[in-house]
């Protein structure tokens, strides 16, 4: 099952890869990827149409428990999907940029 470092992310991610953050509205306000779009996991499954099945998709959750999940999910639908390790919390404690804000619409 593959995973991606939060490095591979970061290059993935300067590169306009996809980031889909599965946690719940409120964690994915209080900080996520820049550019992350939020689809939790209860929502992913009625969502998997969105995703563009030509690129990788990368699925971040807060420490990579749920995005490991969803990543597997996704890829029984024939999403080419890899879990972040270690998550937002990961991300931001590597110094890269975290987005705060108002609860997505």
């Amino acid at each position: 099952m593959p995973n991606a470092t939060i490095t591979e992310l970061a290059a993935a991610h300067a590169d306009g890869a996809p980031v889909v953050d599965v946690r719940e509205p409120m964690e994915y306000v209080g900080g996520h990827v820049p550019g992350a779009v939020l689809m939790p996991m209860g929502q992913l499954p009625s969502r998997v149409h969105e995703l563009d099945r030509n690129r990788t998709t990368y699925v971040i959750c807060a420490t990579g428990n749920r995005s490991q999940a969803m990543a597997d999910f996704l890829r029984r639908a024939g999403v080419d999907a890899r879990s972040v390790d270690g998550g937002t919390s990961a991300w931001a404690q590597s110094g890269r940029p975290v987005v705060t804000g108002p609860r997505p619409a």
